[in-house]
């Protein structure tokens, strides 16, 4: 699947201190240890819409990841997916009359628009469910031979389970308790009350196919993946595990990051899939949840057709740490615009180096992206004639993706 094209970035005089990044399995912010080159996976879109706010909120905090490694003088192998086949997308596609494989491409097409207005670093490989169908279902059926996955006794559809008991750790990374997971799984996409699992958490690999749906040929038989599986092989497939992030929206924790990690962790025979598993929070609107089913997204497709700067998006959505749930007001957007006025007005300006601003922005975004203290420091800057505009303006570039030009 195409990707899309990377901004320009500007290389840093000088680093600083390494990024130290918050892990949901050790419940607290630790410091990355990647190699020469660093691992990252991003959880995709489901397109059936794209983009709303709560994508670009997480997308743009992992892009700061990406940046801050490359700054560090790092390569990046950065992996994303496309769930383009679900049930999700299925139901819409039916909803409006289109076929399911159009209303694909469109909104993922749609999302490329947006990260690149957005200055989004794009990954390296951008892969869609369809295009790697057959390695994923290779991965099925060596969990299937290992005893790590087992059919449902159905005798019409016998699909592919997880056997969650297999790795022995399954509930580290959430530190959910069994009532929590049996919530979140029904609540998230899961099928506790299927007949023929072992046990209620055991997730899907496999579904069978049904009459009147897509499915694929394969060595279990005609069908398709489930979700968390589809996230493993991709990721597993080209970066090789254990990575160093798998990131996604705090909606992801569980079950689809829980597991995704298990299958990982199974298949491979590895104690961890990832160093860390770390989440955006999620974005609402005026005081509620922003979500598909109260019909309140906000689309960063919409704000760009209404003349928003998009670099004006990008600096409200980054005002707030990355972590935090926030809600998004009218004034978010007013704020975060005249904010990048008083940055631009301040790049080109004349006076002593800005070494101490571009330190102290380092700093900031490597004690797990602590984007309100960094912009702080920006606001400072521009505050003060004295301090020079290239060296900060360069680094808000490199480190922050926003351009003041």
């Amino acid at each position: 699947m195409r990707s899309w094209p990377s901004p320009d970035i500007p290389v840093l005089a000088e680093s600083g201190p390494d990024l130290r990044l918050y892990d949901a399995a050790a419940g607290e912010v630790t410091a990355t240890s990647p190699g020469r080159t660093a691992t990252l996976y991003v959880c995709g879109i489901t397109p059936y819409d794209a983009t709303h706010l709560g994508h670009a909120a997480t997308y743009l905090a992992f892009d700061l990841v990406h940046r801050f490694w490359l700054a560090s003088g790092r390569d990046v192998h950065y992996v994303q997916n496309t769930t383009d086949i679900d049930d999700p997308l299925l139901e819409r596609a039916t909803r409006d009359g289109i076929a399911w494989q159009e209303l694909a491409d469109r909104e993922t097409e749609l999302f490329r628009e947006d990260m690149t207005a957005l200055r989004v670093v794009p990954p390296q490989d951008y892969i869609g469910a369809v295009e790697a169908m057959d390695e994923i279902a290779a991965a099925v059926n060596d969990l299937v031979e290992s005893g790590a996955a087992y059919r449902a006794t159905d005798e019409e559809f016998p699909d592919v389970y997880f056997d969650i008991t297999t790795t022995g750790r399954f509930g580290y990374e959430s530190r959910l308790d069994p009532a929590e997971m049996l919530a979140l799984f029904a609540e998230r996409g899961g099928d506790p009350e299927r007949t023929g699992k072992r046990d209620p958490l055991d997730p899907l690999l496999w579904r069978m196919a049904r009459p009147d749906e897509p499915s694929w040929e394969s060595p279990l038989g005609p069908g398709r993946p489930g979700w968390h599986i589809e996230c493993t092989a991709i990721a597993a497939n080209r970066l090789g595990v254990p990575i160093d992030i798998q990131g996604g929206g705090s909606d992801l924790l569980f079950p689809h990051h829980e597991c995704s990690a298990a299958h990982a962790e199974a298949w491979r025979g590895v104690d961890r899939f990832a160093r860390h598993y770390t989440h955006a929070g999620m974005v609402g609107l005026d005081g509620e949840k922003m979500s598909k089913s109260r019909g309140n997204l906000v689309f960063v497709s919409a704000l760009r057709r209404a003349g928003v700067d998009p670099m004006a998006i990008r600096a409200a959505l980054l005002a707030d740490h990355y972590r935090s749930d926030r809600m998004w007001t009218a004034d978010a957007l007013i704020i975060a615009t005249a904010r990048l006025d008083l940055w631009r007005g301040a790049a080109d300006r004349p006076g002593d180096e800005a070494t101490t601003v571009v330190k102290e922005l380092w700093a900031a975004l490597a004690d797990d992206l602590d984007t309100p203290t960094a912009f702080a420091v920006l606001d400072r800057w521009a505050a003060d004639p004295a301090l020079a505009g290239p060296p900060a303006a360069i680094a808000v570039d490199a480190l922050l993706g926003g351009t003041l030009n």
